[in-house]
């Protein structure tokens, strides 16, 4: 399909959450929803970048509603005041675009809880984040929760039930697509959750293709020395398989504000291996199919996490 932000409905009159939205796809999706109108809360990690990126964002749109909020999705603590802080301030809220994330550091790195840092970042801080933002969702109009998830859920990638933090044998690779894979069986569970207890949600996902980010760049840099394999081969295919971050960008926010994305929808580029090219339904590998694994992965994540989900139908706020 053609589809640009041209196509973003009118957004008036709601609130969007869009997790590590200072650069890159996160900020490209602050900026086309803040210019169709939307009241748009950034957050990122350095309030000096959160400043900056609101700053560009007022350049292009003068009166957007917008804000920055620090945020560290590597950190429950940081989740729970977050969390804590922004339900004192609104009563409900609209939309939630789980989109920060870390790729592939060349040793293994923890978060401030011991997970390995990319399913620590990219899966368990937005699963505590939902669930902890979830009343204020059910209080929203036509509530969204977008999930942003990778092809990667489709190469080398399994849930290790066995050794989820990668304790035993840590592989740049299979770490992140284990993550990106468990962010798409959230995203399909969550949808399965909310239809069995009534929370009202849409449940969707997207993924970006190979979009021209700091994500690339970013991760490697984790202690890394010398150029990677996968930073040689990533600059080869650059110039033909990658699109801009923009255009990356709109595969999340077909998801986030299209009246024909569907519950539990995948959306993603349509060319050269869902690389680039226009927004259309992406590819769901079979891992991610399995509604047994993300049965157990949604209870396990909640112990982890410390934060349940209500298991029954709310009264209404």
């Amino acid at each position: 399909m053609t589809w640009s932000t041209r196509d973003i409905p009118p957004q008036h009159g709601r609130l969007a959450l869009i997790t590590g939205a200072t650069g890159g796809l996160g900020y490209e999706t602050a900026l086309a929803l803040a210019g169709a109108g939307a009241a748009v809360v950034l957050t990122g990690r350095n309030a000096a970048k959160g400043e900056a990126a609101l700053e560009r964002i007022r350049v292009a749109h003068p009166t957007a509603a917008i804000s920055y909020a620090d945020l560290d999705l590597a950190s429950l603590a940081s989740i729970r005041e977050f969390a804590e802080r922004f339900a004192g301030i609104h009563d409900a809220l609209d939309l939630l675009v789980n989109n920060a994330g870390v790729m592939m550091p060349p040793v293994r790195h923890v978060t401030a809880d011991g997970f390995e840092l990319q399913f620590g970042t990219n899966y368990l801080g937005h699963v505590a984040l939902t669930a902890r933002l979830l009343a204020l969702l059910r209080r929203g109009q036509r509530p969204r929760v977008v999930t942003v998830s990778s092809a990667a859920h489709r190469m080398q990638a399994a849930i290790h039930f066995d050794d989820l933090q990668w304790e035993r044998s840590y592989a740049p690779w299979p770490a992140y697509a284990q993550s990106k894979l468990a962010n798409l069986l959230f995203a399909f569970e969550l949808q399965r959750r909310s239809d069995a207890n009534g929370w009202g949600l849409l449940s969707d996902a997207a993924h970006p293709g190979y979009a021209r980010t700091g994500l690339q760049s970013a991760g490697p840099a984790l202690g890394r020395t010398r150029p990677s394999l996968f930073d040689v081969v990533s600059k080869l295919i650059a110039p033909f398989a990658s699109q801009s971050a923009a255009d990356g960008a709109l595969p999340t926010l077909f998801a986030a504000t299209s009246p024909d994305a569907k519950p539990a929808g995948y959306y993603g580029p349509q060319d050269f291996f869902e690389m680039r090219g226009p927004v259309g339904v992406a590819r769901v590998g079979p891992q991610a199919q399995d509604k047994a694994v993300a049965a157990r992965l949604w209870d396990l994540s909640e112990r982890l996490v410390g934060v349940r989900w209500p298991e029954r139908v709310l009264a209404a706020a």
